[in-house]
């Protein structure tokens, strides 16, 4: 494992597993960092999970690691822990993810895109930057959003990119839950979540691009 510091958060870098010691919280936010965005062609080359604003967890994967049966037992044990709240931003891209690479169906999950998009109805920004800005007035440097994420070395510039994608991710979902309870939208939330491994089995199976509820 090999530390660094950017700021004020503390990232640790696990390769293809998370350390045993590890022990996380009760809350949790997760990212993932890929070769691209197709479910079929591209593969996972980074989780990121932070504990809070200031310690933040990355598991790194080379090639090899996940063409295999044997999956990393650490993280696949953190991320089945239905006791553990797991917090994405587009958790449909995520969760799809996991499920295909590691092999974990995600419960007792919270994503901000779909909070944003059933109560911001003011606007069609619903972006992790867009958010940042209005709701926290944090600056997000997405610069290093189209980086190539299977280098063996990562740079300082992806590690802070990385852990801005989820360190964040707390308080945004604290002021997202107020205005969804605001707006009288709480259980369609809910339910919205526990539908969401369903869609997830769909866009793994091939109807990524198809609205199967449209005439």
């Amino acid at each position: 494992m090999k530390t660094f510091t950017i700021g004020q958060t503390t990232i640790n870098l696990h390769e293809n597993d998370i350390s045993e010691s590890v022990s996380a919280p009760n809350i949790i936010s997760v990212d993932s960092e890929t070769t691209g965005l197709s479910l079929v062609r591209d593969r996972l080359c980074l989780l990121q999970i932070a504990f809070s604003e200031n310690e933040c967890h990355f598991v790194k994967f080379n090639r090899d690691s996940l063409s295999g049966k044997a999956k990393p037992k650490n993280l696949v044990n953190l991320l089945s822990d239905e006791n553990i709240k797991k917090i994405f931003h587009y958790a449909r891209f995520d969760l799809a993810m996991i499920k295909k690479f590691l092999g974990v169906e995600i419960k007792n999950m919270f994503c901000t895109k779909i909070a944003s998009k059933l109560v911001r109805t003011y606007t069609d920004k619903h972006g992790l930057k867009e958010l940042c800005k209005e709701m926290l007035n944090v600056d997000l440097n997405k610069s290093s959003q189209s980086s190539d994420w299977s280098v063996k070395e990562l740079s300082k510039d992806q590690l802070k990119y990385a852990s801005h994608d989820v360190i964040y991710l707390f308080r945004l979902k604290k002021k997202l839950e107020e205005m969804i309870v605001r707006e009288g939208r709480k259980e369609l939330l809910q339910k919205t979540f526990e539908f969401l491994p369903i869609r997830v089995k769909l866009d793994l199976a091939g109807w990524n691009d198809t609205d199967i509820f449209s005439h």
